[in-house]
């Protein structure tokens, strides 16, 4: 195999892959995560602003385990699952992080979500 048909694979692969994630981040229900995420580190869940364009825009909000109320909040917004060990993120109707039980966000995903109705964001194992 020659360097140049080398060279042309790899960026073949690099487009796919630069393809692949552009789709299922734009999804409106849940979608695989593909990585790394702009800005929102590896073990945190992280809420971009809102109207975000995906490419070069940072999270707005980065959350470590836990209940967070929500403020100022409003409309669509990417909300990105980046932790590890099974940790879920809630979104959640109530500020206490309860009346969570039809948004829930398995590791490895990623949302876009209204977030004018919710209350809090909880972040926990299992």
């Amino acid at each position: 195999m020659s360097r140049m048909s080398l060279r042309a694979k790899l960026g073949a692969v690099a487009a796919a892959g630069v393809v692949a994630l552009g789709t299922g981040v734009l999804a409106a229900s849940p979608a695989q995560a593909a990585g790394p995420w702009h800005g929102c580190p590896s073990g945190a869940a992280c809420v971009y602003p809102r109207d975000a364009g995906w490419n070069n825009d940072r999270p707005s909000h980065i959350y470590w385990g836990g209940v967070y109320k929500l403020y100022n909040q409003e409309g669509t917004h990417f909300v990105v699952n980046n932790q590890t060990q099974g940790w879920k993120v809630r979104l959640c109707f109530d500020a206490g992080g309860t009346d969570c039980d039809r948004y829930v966000q398995p590791p490895g995903t990623t949302w876009q979500v209204n977030l004018s109705p919710m209350n809090s964001i909880k972040l926990s194992a299992g």
